[in-house]
């Protein structure tokens, strides 16, 4: 009978032990994984800022580039009024 009671003691202490520390590497883990999970929102944040930046630098890229074309249209325009100028003056 006293082995009986010792080991059924042996075993809720034992179950104890393993419910403890399950507990305790359950509350490491979700510390960690809140860290990787702050980690992430901030190179998500950064990332969006760089995206952003980027995003920026193509429409103003856009813009010079349709500035540009105006102003050789308008280049052109003015060489050929200057030929044509010319050409009534000879």
């Amino acid at each position: 009978m006293e082995t009986i009671i010792s080991s059924v003691i042996s075993g809720l202490v034992a179950l104890f032990i393993c419910l403890l520390n399950n507990s305790s590497q359950k509350k490491t883990s979700d510390a960690k994984m809140d860290e990787t999970v702050a980690i992430i929102n901030v190179k998500i944040d950064n990332l969006t800022q760089k995206v952003e930046k980027h995003n920026n630098i193509i429409e103003r890229t856009y813009k010079l580039e349709v500035q540009a074309a105006l102003q050789d249209e308008k280049l052109r325009v003015a060489n050929h009024r200057i030929e044509d100028l010319e050409k009534e003056r000879d």
